[in-house]
């Protein structure tokens, strides 16, 4: 019988975040954390199915470091990277330009094409391709996949991936709108579908993906048409740290008037702006807590973050022409009631609307919030990305008969 175990690893500058799963059903056989890698106080936390979590922390000198100590927590549990079980590891690469629109088994090739995707992708790229290199030198026979955060929106049509700049400087510089979070838009797109009982091939889904990180993303049949990140994740919502949409002559400004290096503004725009730039909290929980007690200054982060998020959801109706549903998901979407509201309030004459109690209720199974008979649907759909990534692994490595 073939082996049906698929392994998911979500490698960042200084974390590691995996998922063992089974294919057959689907299931969850354990799932953990690395973080602080490179620290004196790296910790693992670990927990297998139906098990107690296990935490370990002191000094994780690299990524090397931390898979292996992963592959020992695995094997606890009789859940090695020596089984014969395991199928392929997953792993997730946020950049991969016009080149790589689908999953794809990793070789040299492939590698050099994401080593030469570095400089649209600074802070992602050089993490995921560590965590490549080392679970290559774990399990050399095993096939390594990546699948690629811009894929799901290589589907996008010129006209919303171009930028109106001099085409031959665009393509000079692979300048153009690739989009991320593409695992979780594919996933929650089609999870959205099959709660309404509908083929995603013939629905239409606004993916609104409110995390620390924020995009949107208009999904005409199953195939993104239009997604808010740009070249870069900073384009579009308002996010915990990320500036979003800017006139970017902003920049030149803050260099000429103000300035700033280059480097001065990416920190600025990337880590010191959106939500915390504007009241000094990223966590939204904290924010409405303080918008509760009558803060000011976080009502109008608040207010903020509503108004750009409403501006992307008029736009995409716009795009889709027909709406059949609004699915809200990742850890705002999926838990910040206020948000969901605020965000549909107004919108009633296109048919959208949230019932309060129904949007009240807390839960981890995908389900509606739109009151009964409503004309578009509003879903509240926990994203899976590490499922989606071992569904596309298993369906490639298993489809092409390449795995050992």
């Amino acid at each position: 019988m073939s082996p049906t175990r698929v392994l998911v690893l979500n490698s960042g500058s200084s974390s590691v975040k995996y998922q063992l799963l089974d294919m057959r059903d689907s299931s969850r056989l354990a799932m953990g954390l690395v973080e602080r890698i490179g620290e004196q106080t790296s910790r693992l936390k670990h927990t297998p199915a139906g098990g107690e979590s296990r935490e370990h922390e002191g000094a994780i000198a690299d990524h090397d470091a931390a898979l292996k100590a992963v592959a020992e927590e695995l094997a606890k549990d009789g859940l090695g990277l020596d089984s014969p079980e395991l199928a392929a590891i997953g792993h997730r690469v946020v950049h991969g330009g016009k080149t790589f629109t689908e999953p794809t088994v990793i070789d040299d090739a492939v590698l050099a094409e994401i080593e030469r995707l570095i400089p649209v992708a600074p802070l992602h790229n050089p993490a995921n391709l560590t965590g490549i290199r080392t679970a290559q030198v774990l399990r050399p026979d095993l096939p390594q996949v990546a699948v690629f955060d811009t894929a799901f929106h290589t589907t996008m049509p010129e006209s919303a991936a171009r930028y109106a700049i001099d085409v031959k400087t665009a393509d000079e510089h692979r300048v153009r709108r690739y989009g991320f979070h593409g695992t979780s838009h594919a996933y929650v797109s089609r999870a959205t579908a099959e709660l309404l009982g509908k083929d995603p091939s013939q629905t239409n889904v606004i993916v609104l993906h409110l995390g620390n990180g924020a995009s949107a993303s208009a999904v005409r049949g199953g195939r993104c048409v239009d997604t808010s990140m740009g070249l870069t994740p900073l384009e579009g919502l308002v996010m915990g740290t990320r500036s979003g949409d800017m006139d970017p002559a902003v920049i030149f400004h803050l260099m000429r008037v103000g300035g700033m290096s280059a480097d001065e503004i990416d920190t600025l725009l990337n880590k010191k702006s959106g939500l915390i730039g504007l009241c000094g909290d990223n966590d939204m929980r904290e924010i409405r807590r303080r918008v509760d007690e009558g803060d000011e200054q976080a009502e109008l982060a608040f207010d903020i973050y509503i108004h750009r998020l409403k501006k992307y959801i008029g736009a995409y109706y716009a795009v889709l022409g027909r709406v059949d549903a609004v699915a809200f998901t990742a850890g705002v979407g999926e838990n910040a009631a206020p948000v969901r509201a605020a965000a549909l309030a107004g919108l009633e004459e296109l048919g959208l609307a949230v019932d309060g109690k129904r949007n009240a209720v807390r839960g981890d199974e995908a389900r509606l919030i739109s009151p009964e008979g409503a004309r578009v649907a509003v879903a509240v759909v926990p994203t899976d990305e590490e499922l989606e990534i071992a569904t596309q692994t298993y369906a490639l490595v298993i489809g092409s008969g390449n795995h050992t």
